[in-house]
Formats: C-alpha cells, structure tokens, sequence
C-alpha cells in the first residue's frame, strides 16, 4: 500500500475539521512513534452523532472535544479498541452525555494485568546506568509509559487503558448506531490486539466508509504484540477489510485512505 501522509499544515491541535461529509476529525496533541501526529477523534453524524475513540487522557483534549459537540446530542461512543491513546476519555464523555460505551470487550482477558508500557526490571540497562540510577534514590523496577526517567530503560509509549470496559459488547455485524441516512456497523479485526473493531459507515447516497483505529494506516505498519496481540489474526483480518472494498479508510491515526480495498488486495 502507499504511504498516505498527513501534512503538518492540513491540520490544528484542538480544532473540529470536516474531513468527509458528516463525519468531523479533532486531533490529540499526543503525537509520537506510535500515534503519528496524534489520536483522531471521530463525530459522525449531524445533531445526533457518535464519537469513535474519544482518545488520551489530556484536558486539551477532553476541552477540544467538548467544543466541538456543543449543541449536538451523543448516542454512542464508540472504541476501536483499549490502548490508553484511544479509549480512556470514553469514561469522561459517557459521564458527561449519558451515552453508553460500545466496544467488543475490555482488553484480552488471558494478560489481565500485563500491559506493553511495563518493561522487564532489567530491560535495557547497563551496569552503569543502572548503577546511576541507584546513586540517584529511583527505583530499580522496571519503567512504564512516562517513567523512564534516569533508569537507562527505553520509554514505551503503547500502554493499555486496562480500566476500560463497555456498557455493550458489539459483534460484527451489529449496528451501532443509525440516524437519518448515516448507519455504523462494528467490524471485528483482531490482531493489533484480540478486541480491535473497526466501525463501517454506509449512507444513503452508497459512500462506504470504514474507521480503522488502528488496523489499518496509512503513514505506518501496525504494532502486532504478543501475547495479546497475534499476527495469523491480523493477516486474516487485513484479507476480510481487502474484500471489503470501501470507499475510503480512516486510520485514528493519520489521514483518510482512498480506495483502501486496491491497496490491501495482494495481501
């Protein structure tokens, strides 16, 4: 597939842009290996819309979004899936609208507990900076997603929100949600993790639109991570996506990609 990029210019931290008709992207200020620019969030619909991945923890973010659903009514939000770049402001927002979650499920239950942001206790350091570490009073655990502090240990940035857990659990083929013309259906992908979704747009005028989360990107591969993340599942789930043949795909990350179906067919 080509790389599809988003320019640094096409786009503002904190501001609702209409990317497609009906359907308005407001970007985290969390950009980084994993998230690109940042995490998009998704409004579909017109006065009565859903939210796709409400996104990171951040008061910007949480302020942005706020702003941008000012005068419109929730009625679902809905979660690609739960790393804490994606889901932990849908706790927020349901408070807020009285809007249920919909999610395929909370993180695989088999690694309740693990999440990719903890690192082993020896993980990457060396006598000396381990040695450093001591002399400097900081813990000699293993870092997480923002403590990397002076231990020598990488920062891994991919942590799981493992809080989450839906008000419903949807399957493929479940609507979602639906007002006017506007239909969303949920998409089981498993692979970058076992309860990924991705949420499939169909409207009266026949455009096919599919949100991807993190499935598909275009400026990217995607992080596949055991345990709970499992290749043979993404590689069958890219395959059903191909025979999908939607109009476009919108990554969380990144921009829309035109004709994602064609790019995906080889695989």
């Amino acid at each position: 597939m080509d790389f599809v990029t988003l320019d640094d210019g096409a786009f503002t931290y904190g501001e609702a842009d209409e990317i497609l008709p009906g359907v308005t992207r407001v970007i985290a200020a969390n950009p980084s290996k994993f998230t690109y620019h940042g995490t998009g969030t998704y409004i579909v619909g017109d006065r009565n819309v859903a939210v796709i991945d409400p996104g990171p923890a951040l008061d910007a973010h949480r302020d942005a979004l706020a702003a941008a659903l000012a005068g419109r009514t929730v009625r679902a939000i809905l979660v690609t899936h739960c790393h804490a770049d994606h889901s932990p402001l849908a706790a927020w927002l349901r408070a807020e609208t009285g809007a249920p979650t919909l999610a395929y499920g909370p993180h695989g239950a088999a690694i309740a507990g693990w999440d990719i942001g903890a690192l082993p206790d020896d993980f990457g350091r060396t006598p000396e900076s381990a040695a450093g570490a001591d002399a400097d009073g900081d813990a000699t655990g293993g870092a997480s997603a923002g403590d990397a502090r002076n231990t020598g240990q990488p920062k891994v940035e991919e942590s799981t929100d493992v809080e989450f857990a839906p008000d419903a659990e949807v399957r493929s083929g479940d609507e979602v949600f639906a007002d006017g013309a506007v239909r969303l259906t949920a998409v089981h992908t498993p692979g970058h993790t076992s309860n990924h979704t991705c949420f499939a747009m169909s409207s009266d005028d026949g455009r096919r639109v599919l949100f991807t989360g993190d499935h598909v990107m275009g400026w990217s591969t995607t992080v596949v991570s055991p345990p709970d993340g499992d290749m043979a599942a993404y590689m069958d789930s890219l395959r059903m996506v191909a025979g999908r043949r939607d109009d476009v795909a919108v990554p969380t990350h990144g921009a829309p990609i035109p004709s994602p179906g064609l790019s995906l067919i080889h695989i």
